[in-house]
């Protein structure tokens, strides 16, 4: 288990699957939560290949924070299939004031254990991360 600054550890169950989203393209997101006793980031929720964006976005409380993980696909202007691995930051203003804390001191080091993350998003509602988000920060 790799240590972050804030003391938070990053079960490698967290690197793993991770991996498997990026070279087996095995899920199309995963989302990430800290379990404060136990002082690390676990895997809360696989998302499978068909989900959809929708179904990505049930899975983040409306007032807890998470990571996440989401496997974008979309067509170039030449209409060529690409895809990109987003990270998101889900901090929404009705968390608790210690939970965004811990989230925001944890996040660099967390990230830094996914390597091949491609954009960020911090977002705070879900209008920050619509789908339309999504695809200007992708091209």
């Amino acid at each position: 288990m790799a240590n972050s600054a804030s003391g938070m550890a990053v079960h490698d169950d967290c690197k793993l699957k991770f991996l498997e989203l990026k070279t087996k393209r095995a899920y199309r997101f995963i989302v990430f939560k800290i379990e404060e006793k136990q002082k690390q980031v676990i895997v809360e929720k696989l998302g499978e290949p068909a989900e959809s964006y929708e179904d990505f976005c049930t899975h983040l409380p409306a007032n807890e924070c998470r990571y996440a993980v989401y496997d974008f696909d979309f067509l170039t202007k030449e209409s060529v299939p690409k895809s990109r691995i987003f990270f998101i930051a889900w901090s929404p203003d009705t968390s608790k004031v210690r939970s965004k804390m811990i989230y925001a001191s944890s996040k660099d080091r967390f990230k830094r254990e996914l390597d091949g993350i491609q954009i960020e998003l911090q977002a705070t509602d879900p209008t920050e991360m619509g789908l339309d988000v999504f695809k200007s920060r992708a091209n």
